[in-house]
């Protein structure tokens, strides 16, 4: 009897969506999604993106703060299961797989599989929101250094309550957690009146931001309906007009 070819190994590709508008996906993101068999995608990742994949089998695998998501395990085991079956399977997520996306735990069932896989960058919300409200995240004279970072946990984990020490701070999935931020700050002697944004849905159509200090901030924020990142620094005070 002839031996049957062995059907050849899916690969994965982890794909960052970006901010959340479609064509601000990279290019080489989206020529991917249009050849993709599978695609795995987070709750942040708008409908008219998932538009530049209508030939795909599209999996919801949640992954939103706040809400009920899928088991990251499970997430991992899915993502297994279909490149076994599957020559193109795509892990699409919000921003850049690379930042509060969970890749390390889905690079590592990958490897431990021997599953072929590559990463496509997308850009970071603090990108893209510094351009929405063109307020450089960085200043001459005023701010060289940027820090990234979340207050948000995982089930079990203690919050880490240190302040990075940057001169300009971008804090993702803020909702509440950033007043307990500006608290913190204003207990740790930064000024009141530091200028904070804060932008809602970022790059969607619905997007909103607001201009407030840090003593605002430490009041609370609105109850959102979709992702807030919150930037502070003296990087974020309005432009003098010349």
């Amino acid at each position: 009897m002839d031996k049957q070819p062995e059907k050849p190994a899916g690969k994965v590709y982890l794909i960052g969506a970006g901010p959340g508008a479609a064509d601000l996906i990279t290019v080489r993101g989206a020529r991917l999604l249009a050849q993709a068999d599978v695609v795995l995608y987070d709750a942040l990742v708008t409908a008219d993106m998932l538009e530049l994949c209508p030939q795909a089998v599209k999996i919801p695998v949640g992954k939103r703060s706040g809400q009920r998501s899928a088991a990251q395990e499970h997430i991992n085991q899915q993502m297994l299961e279909y490149a076994a079956k599957y020559r193109l399977v795509v892990r699409l997520k919000g921003g850049d797989p690379m930042l509060f996306g969970r890749a390390d735990e889905e690079l590592h069932a990958l490897e431990s599989a021997g599953i072929f896989y590559e990463i496509v960058p997308g850009i970071t919300t603090a990108l893209a929101a510094a351009a929405s409200v063109r307020q450089p995240l960085t200043k001459r004279g005023i701010a060289r250094s940027v820090a990234l970072f979340t207050s948000s946990t995982a089930p079990g984990e203690s919050a880490d309550t240190r302040i990075p020490e940057c001169d300009t701070l971008v804090q993702y999935m803020g909702g509440k957690e950033a007043m307990l931020t500006a608290q913190r700050m204003l207990a740790a002697n930064f000024p009141g009146n530091l200028p904070v944004i804060v932008i809602e849905n970022c790059s969607r159509p619905d997007e909103c931001s607001q201009a407030l200090s840090l003593d605002d901030l430490a009041k609370g924020l609105p109850v959102s309906t979709g992702p807030v990142l919150v930037m502070m620094g003296e990087a974020m005070r309005a432009r003098t007009k010349h």
